[in-house]
Parts: C-alpha cells; sequence; structure tokens
C-alpha cells in the first residue's frame, strides 16, 4: 500500500501540483512554494520524530501538510468556477488512502491507541476541510502567484516525506517488489491525470 501510495503521489506531484503551477504563474512562485513546503516539512519532521519516532508520525505529517495546501486549492478552484477535476480528486484519494493506511498501521505498531489514532486523523480530516474553506473564501483575492506557490508548498512537502517516509518504509516492508508496485501507483494516478 506505501509503495503504491508513492507512485500516485509523485504522478500527484509531477502532473497536479506542480505542472498545474508552472501553467497559472510560471516557475518563480511554484519554486518559492516547493523551497518553503520542503523546508517545512523537514523541519516539522524533525521535531515530530522527537516525540514520536518512526514513519507512522512522519506519514500523518506529510497527509497534513500536503492536505492543507491541496484542499486550500479546491477552495480556490470551486470558488473561482473552474470546479474540480475527477483525476485530482482520484489521485488524492488513490495516494492519501495508503499514506493513512500504512500511517494507522505504524502507529498501532508503536502501541498507540485506536482512539488516539482517530482523533489525530478526524485533527487531520477538519484542518484540511478549514483550508478548503479558507481557499474557497479568499479565492477573489489570490492570484495564480499564490495558488502556484500553493501547489508548490504542497509539491516541495511530498517530495521530501516520500523520500524520508513513505518510500524508504514501502522497502523495507514490502523488499524489492515495492518498486514495481510504486510504478504502478505511479501509472494509475498518472492515467487519472
Amino acid at each position: 500500500m506505501l509503495a503504491f501510495g508513492a507512485g500516485a503521489l509523485i504522478s500527484a506531484v509531477s502532473f497536479d501540483l506542480f505542472e498545474e503551477g508552472l501553467k497559472l504563474a510560471g516557475g518563480v512562485p511554484v519554486a518559492l512554494g516547493l523551497a518553503a513546503g520542503a523546508l517545512t516539512y523537514f523541519a516539522a519532521d524533525r521535531l515530530v520524530e522527537q516525540k514520536v519516532p518512526g514513519a507512522g508520525a512522519a506519514l500523518a505529517l506529510g497527509a497534513l501538510l500536503d492536505g492543507i495546501p491541496e484542499q486550500a486549492v479546491l477552495g480556490i478552484g470551486l470558488a473561482s468556477g473552474e470546479g474540480i477535476s475527477i483525476s485530482l480528486l482520484a489521485a488524492i484519494f488513490v495516494s492519501n488512502l495508503p499514506e493513512a493506511i500504512g500511517a494507522s498501521s505504524d502507529l498501532r505498531q508503536a502501541r498507540r491507541s485506536p482512539g488516539t489514532i482517530m482523533r489525530m486523523w478526524g485533527a487531520v480530516a477538519v484542518l484540511c476541510a478549514l483550508a478548503s474553506l479558507a481557499g474557497f473564501a479568499v479565492a477573489d483575492a489570490t492570484s495564480g502567484d499564490v495558488e502556484a506557490g500553493i501547489n508548490g508548498f504542497a509539491a516541495g512537502a511530498l517530495l521530501v516525506m516520500l523520500v524520508d517516509s513513505m518510500i524508504p518504509e514501502a522497502a523495507r516492508k514490502a523488499g524489492r517488489i515495492a518498486g514495481l508496485v510504486t510504478v504502478l501507483g505511479f501509472a494509475v494516478a498518472a492515467g487519472l491525470s
């Protein structure tokens, strides 16, 4: 599941975040967002790792740092009348479900209670829903540069999370087959895009 999700996330970063950001405003806003997202995830992951060791917390942090800007972009798209592409929704689902399953199973192995895990995912869901509402509310005041920067932020956070947590954990758990399953996840999500 982690390997498949990693492939889907690589596709989402490539086609739904980075490429869309470039179309919206060019390279500078996307690059600034990319750097901000990567540095934010890197720093936040180090803090989380001190309190909750293991890949589960890192994957949950990745879901949060990816989810908030992703949902803000969806809110902006809805408010501007662009709608939401089915391919983006499918890519979000295809990538986030394995990420959530992997994080939850790692947290259970680390002896976190089911209630704690459910509260954590509930908080992530509420924050992401609020990000959609915020994106919808500020859509008229945002430019393509802001949306491109948000896309870049999500892409940067995701890339660091993929390399630091998700891909190594998938390879550790599944062995060499993880690479093939990652390609399958990429292909499915890319096909949906």
